[in-house]
């Protein structure tokens, strides 16, 4: 090389040199952050995607949290309800032992009340003081909110909604088939039984849901002292009686097809008559058509209620009796309908859910599809019960359904309604608990570890790649190094032709 005024090789030397230690500084900055992306010029597709995971990451990890302490109010409210729960139990004793008359004295039955006012006291103060963070769980606070409710519903009980912002949940109600007891016609053609022989007797065999009762009734008894027999044992048979013409109707004193009345003639004694199956369009009339002659009958004669039939904002309902109830994502709640509204064919507008119930967020994105209400409502004495037999408070004292001088059976069916209530309270409560928070905790789990690792394949560094790249680079480094010192150098060989 004979020209010194421009080192080519050293140009060629040093650029290398400057790409080398670039490459090496990208290398420790990798190695050092633990990151293959550090800024937009590393990879600009990937920073997009891994910035978004990393939100799809935040987001999931709040639905969790939310998801746990969804779970945790659950578990509250649960363990407030197990205790009024044993309370209903304590309860249920004290009005059985107080129903034995004569084996208890003045003074043990006062004692009884006594320990039902201070158990009546405890559930009022378990739903007024369970809470979580200050907010108080089972007074009422997380019950949905409604309003409008038409004069055909008896009854409701809304125990899950969506409900968007600024929105209400109109629920329509179209019945499409009737409720009916389950009715028999027993006609005797007369208004009192004429059997052949004064010493023979007309024996009926009545059974219904409760269980069964057999009659036997002389020549000359009049119908409505047979219906009065029979009703005298309606809450042994679950069956009552009513003269209507010359027959009396056997009606069943709840609806559905869960309940039943038989009739089984087992001595007619020669009385003219025959049973016939009620009318399912018009339980009040028999369908002649399907008599049977009591010397005829060689098995009991059977007739079933009838569910009512409803369609509930466009899905069909499961119908039990007068109630019918719906459970989906959307809406989740029953209806009982009066006894006309439940026999006739017409459509409902029930009621409007305006807000209401204990709302949690539990999934990433913030709306309606991952927004979930549960239903808690008041469980204090005055609350737990229902309409058709009456509530808790009427067993304090001085009430209705004291143990003292009260109506002892309508104590009893009170407390087992309160008892069915709470139990179903705790029913949804683990249904929610298991079903939807705890899948829904396994699912963002699942989420999570993919959403991590799909970013980590994308961000962070691998180690054994830019270690081997660590190598290369300082060894290139040493390399273009040299290569400068040489080319520097080789320059002065110029002097040799001087």
């Amino acid at each position: 090389m004979s020209r010194i005024n421009n080192n080519v090789s050293s140009l060629i030397a040093q650029r290398n040199l400057g790409l080398q230690n670039k490459g090496m500084t990208k290398t420790l900055e990798r190695l050092s952050t633990g990151l293959r992306v550090n800024r937009g010029g590393d990879d600009p597709a990937g920073l997009i995607a891994s910035e978004k995971l990393r939100a799809e990451k935040t987001r999931i990890s709040a639905a969790l949290g939310n998801a746990e302490r969804a779970e945790q109010v659950a578990n509250i409210a649960e363990g407030g309800l197990q205790e009024i729960s044993n309370l209903l139990i304590e309860v249920q004793s004290l009005v059985s032992q107080s129903a034995s008359e004569s084996g208890l004295s003045a003074e043990e039955k006062e004692a009884n009340q006594q320990q039902i006012d201070a158990i009546l006291g405890a559930i009022d103060q378990i739903a007024n003081t369970t809470s979580f963070q200050g907010t108080k769980l089972l007074n009422g606070n997380f019950d949905f909110q409604v309003e409008g409710v038409d004069g055909d519903i008896a009854d409701y009980q809304i125990n899950g909604a969506k409900i968007a912002n600024g929105s209400d949940v109109t629920v329509q109600a179209i019945v499409t088939t009737s409720a009916q007891h389950a009715g028999l016609f027993v006609s005797a053609g007369a208004a009192t039984l004429n059997l052949t022989d004064a010493d023979a007797r007309f024996v009926l065999e009545i059974a219904g849901t409760n269980g069964g009762r057999q009659f036997s009734f002389a020549s000359g008894t009049a119908l409505t002292d047979v219906a009065d027999a029979i009703n005298n044992f309606k809450s042994v048979t679950g069956v009552s009686a009513a003269v209507s013409g010359t027959g009396i109707v056997l009606k069943t004193d709840e609806y559905g097809s869960a309940n039943f009345v038989s009739v089984d003639v087992v001595d007619d004694g020669g009385q003219a008559g025959s049973i016939m199956v009620l009318s399912t369009n018009n339980e009040d009339t028999a369908s002649t058509a399907g008599a049977t002659a009591f010397a005829s009958v060689t098995a009991a004669i059977r007739d079933e209620g009838q569910d009512i039939g409803v369609i509930i904002n466009g899905v069909t309902a499961r119908g039990k009796g007068k109630t019918a109830s719906i459970a989906n994502d959307a809406l989740d709640l029953s209806l009982t309908f009066t006894d006309t509204a439940s026999q006739t064919i017409a459509t409902v507008d029930a009621l409007t859910v305006t807000g209401g119930g204990a709302k949690f967020n539990i999934g990433p994105t913030v709306d309606l599809a991952n927004e979930v209400r549960l239903g808690l409502g008041n469980v204090a004495a005055r609350k737990l019960g229902n309409e058709a037999t009456g509530f808790l408070s009427a067993l304090g004292s001085g009430a209705s359904a004291n143990v003292i001088d009260g109506d002892l059976e309508e104590a009893g069916d009170i407390v087992s309604a309160a008892i069915d209530k709470v139990a179903q309270l705790r029913g949804r409560i683990g249904a929610f608990q298991k079903f939807t928070v705890g899948s829904s905790i396994n699912a963002l789990g699942v989420a999570l570890e993919n959403t991590t690792s799909a970013e980590s394949l994308i961000r962070d560094t691998d180690f054994a790649k830019e270690t081997a790249n660590l190598t290369r680079s300082q060894i290139l480094v040493a390399a273009a190094t040299n290569a400068v010192g040489l080319s520097n150098s080789s320059s002065q060989s110029v002097l040799n032709l001087l």
